[in-house]
């Protein structure tokens, strides 16, 4: 393994609250990329964001199963049990497709999917989705947005990415607690911290709000905007979902989204903050798929 990568050891690993499934590996642009792989049925595709890992959606997770679907959630390099670069230059919106999509598309072969997006699950998931729509059967769209370098951000996330940008050994479990709109507890914040035991293995997740554009002619920013334009020629059901008490993407942007790509407006998730899926996970697992039966 490249000096320069990070491995978290498993035994970080060993005391998970509830997220009981075994990881899958495969080896992608030279990294290891975890994932979690159950079920048998039509794939449901759940991307995370910045800065958790497939844990976010331990909640979730049960209903799609007991519904028959077979659910993946891979962990992004950077993050959870995959492979994490120590350095933050290597990060982009690029790569991040670029390596998701070969795992998706090239190595599974993934096709009718249901991808489900949060945060920067959302830049990365629904590019995908443009550039292969052959694969794309729904999109449910939760707390995120495109960036374009046009977009307004509010005053929470550039107070995020300032602290971000000033503090190497970021306190992830910390910035997790605070998107949540109920305290999860220690045992699952000690979740979101297992994958980073060092400054050194904390690039990916300081890199995400650095590398997100705020120009136009940021890197990025156009690829954003061609994602945005594609969006109402893709042939899919959408649901959106979106907390009612998000301070970093509040429901306005999810209004807007909609409106922009020709999708109904957002149904809104009560009690919820930033990180929805600890807030009502069970709730949006059953709300999935009930709608994906609804739209079989």
């Amino acid at each position: 393994m490249d000096d320069a990568v990070f491995r978290t050891p498993d035994e970080r690993f060993a005391a998970l609250p509830d997220f009981p499934w075994e990881p899958r590996y495969e080896d992608v642009g030279g990294l290891r990329l975890a994932r979690i792989d159950e079920g048998d049925g039509g794939p449901i595709v759940l991307f995370h964001g910045e800065p958790t890992w497939s844990l976010l959606y331990r909640k979730v997770i049960p209903p799609l199963l007991e519904a028959g679907h077979r659910v993946i959630a891979p962990d992004m390099a950077g993050f959870g049990r995959s492979d994490k670069p120590t350095d933050l230059a290597w990060y982009s919106y690029d790569r991040h497709v670029e390596l998701l999509t070969e795992l998706l598309v090239d190595r599974l072969d993934l096709r009718d999917a249901t991808f489900v997006v949060q945060d920067w699950g959302g830049p990365i998931g629904l590019r995908i989705a443009t550039q292969h729509p052959d694969r794309v059967a729904r999109l449910v769209v939760m707390d995120t947005g495109l960036f374009t370098g046009r977009q307004p951000m509010s005053e929470a996330w550039h107070k995020f990415r300032d602290f971000v940008e000033r503090t190497e050994d970021l306190p992830v479990g910390f910035l997790v607690r605070g998107g949540c709109a109920a305290d999860p507890g220690d045992a699952v914040i000690a979740g979101y911290d297992a994958p980073f035991p060092t400054p050194e293995s904390k690039a990916g997740a300081r890199a995400f709000p650095l590398m997100l554009p705020i120009t136009p002619d940021a890197p990025g920013a156009a690829t954003g905007q061609a994602t945005l334009e594609a969006l109402p020629d893709l042939d899919v059901q959408v649901l959106l979902l979106w907390a009612d008490g998000d301070p970093i993407i509040p429901v306005a942007v999810g209004e807007k989204l909609a409106e922009r790509a020709g999708w109904p407006a957002p149904e809104i998730v009560q009690g919820a903050s930033h990180f929805l899926q600890e807030d009502a996970g069970d709730r949006i697992g059953r709300r999935i798929a009930d709608w994906i039966a609804a739209t079989a």
